[in-house]
């Protein structure tokens, strides 16, 4: 550690670096900051930054406010660009945030997905973690009260799109992404007008997290740089596919992937049908971390290819867990993909909320159906039931009440945060229940 201080010392001297972003998120996943000069980096490093933690959504009570942000040299990048001030340099770190005696602070996302890495390598495990994520680019009319949005292009799944209004920002936001140790795998356009997809390559799971805020801001920052702008939300558009962030997992003992078996038919291990077993057995509980607005359900009801049930499939992308058939007898590449996490997650929290559903799964021996060959989506309700299948929730208010039942969720979140969390989002839904929407005007106005 005192080596990658020295390091990030010597660099901002070196660069003459203005200026030092230090990065955390609250418990529902937004981006929080404070800057510091050169001059007070060392005493950050020893010290922290303290701040005022009962401020930020769900950290703190008011007895307990005083907190520190800890830099993490290891995650020290230099910014790309700042729109305001191009020629002064800045570079960010993320933060662990601890208590004043030194203790983590169990409220920090960043603390409760390592602690789910922590209890994976006490079961001899490193879980790697490769997301591909969704979202549209828009450009809209001006009025907050009432947008109007309108997607970029006319594209549709991999097309190179016509009329584009933002022609070269998948190219300009992979390149900023990689100056800050990003690394992108792939990037095309998704099925909708304006949806794109840029895929990130596998990593240990807090650096993925950390991947996944990083790429949030930089993506934002490039579209403004094209007169656009980026949505994460699920669901922006009635008629048109949702944003998922599909996210392939594998776990690895040393260099040997767990999950490769090359004697089965799919090339799975008995330890990665556990896994898939566990994250089925437990995804209706946490969908209150892996689709935490809303507007989430819109994507799991409406959403093409959206997972609508607690399934698994080879190939099959209505599953909820889908096996990838590419590369069957290349053990590295042997993962499960989890696709009912939507873009709008906290990435630290849902990543945690999935590893400790598998590891659950394969410390207790859960045993896998058969794979799913159906289109899920296709199905009736009573045509999954009857098939044993269990419906995700179609709702914020069904997920909560599942995720109050769920010992699980309690056990990975804590305490705090999982009474905070259900106490949040069960106001959000009585405040979204309550919004007088425009089709009720349309349809019931006359009545």
């Amino acid at each position: 550690m005192e080596s990658q201080q020295e390091f990030v010392l010597q660099s901002i001297e070196e660069q003459d670096i203005r200026f030092i972003r230090l990065w955390f998120t609250d418990i529902l996943g937004h981006l929080k900051s404070v800057v510091v000069s050169p001059a007070e980096l060392e005493s950050a490093f020893e010290e922290g930054v303290g701040f005022d933690g009962s401020s930020v959504q769900g950290f703190a009570r008011i007895s307990e406010a005083d907190t520190i942000a800890l830099p993490d040299p290891s995650t020290f990048q230099l910014m790309p660009f700042d729109e305001e001030e191009p020629e002064v340099k800045a570079a960010r770190m993320f933060c662990d945030i601890v208590l004043p005696d030194g203790q983590p602070m169990f409220s920090d996302p960043r603390h409760i997905l390592r602690h789910q890495v922590e209890l994976a390598a006490d079961d001899g495990f490193t879980p790697m973690v490769s997301p591909e994520i969704e979202f549209y680019l828009y450009t809209d009319n001006g009025d907050p009260a009432h947008p109007i949005l309108t997607p970029t292009d006319n594209g549709g799944y991999f097309d190179q799109a016509s009329n584009n209004v933002a022609p070269k920002f998948r190219r300009q936001a992979m390149l900023a992404l990689e100056s800050m140790g990003v690394v992108t795998e792939f990037s095309h356009h998704e099925t909708a007008p304006g949806q794109q997809e840029i895929d990130l390559r596998h990593a240990e799971a807090v650096t993925m997290a950390d991947s996944v805020m990083t790429f949030r801001y930089v993506v934002r920052q490039v579209a403004r740089r094209n007169d656009v702008k980026a949505t994460f939300m699920p669901m922006p558009y009635r008629d048109a596919a949702g944003s998922a962030m599909h996210t392939h997992l594998s776990l690895f003992e040393g260099s040997d992937n767990a999950f490769h078996d090359p004697d089965d038919e799919f090339s799975l291990s008995e330890t990665a049908r556990h896994f898939i077993a566990g994250v089925l057995a437990h995804a209706p509980e946490l969908s209150v971390v892996t689709n935490q607005w809303p507007n989430s359900y819109k994507r799991i009801i409406f959403g093409d290819e959206a997972p609508t049930a607690a399934t698994w499939g080879v190939s099959n992308r209505s599953a909820l867990v889908r096996v990838p058939t590419y590369r069957l007898t290349k053990e590295e590449s042997r993962r499960v993909e989890v696709r009912n996490i939507d873009s709008g997650c906290n990435p630290y929290l849902a990543f945690a909320a999935v590893i400790a559903a598998g590891l659950k799964g394969i410390k207790e021996g859960y045993e896998l159906d058969d794979p799913a060959e159906d289109n899920i989506s296709e199905l009736s309700r009573h045509e999954r039931r009857a098939m044993g299948y269990e419906d995700l929730p179609r709702s914020l208010d069904h997920a909560l009440r599942k995720a109050e039942k769920s010992e699980l969720l309690a056990d990975i979140l804590g305490e705090h945060v999982f009474e905070y969390l259900l106490r949040a989002k069960w106001q959000e839904w009585h405040r979204y229940e309550s919004q007088i929407t425009p089709w009720e005007l349309t349809n019931l106005l006359d009545f």
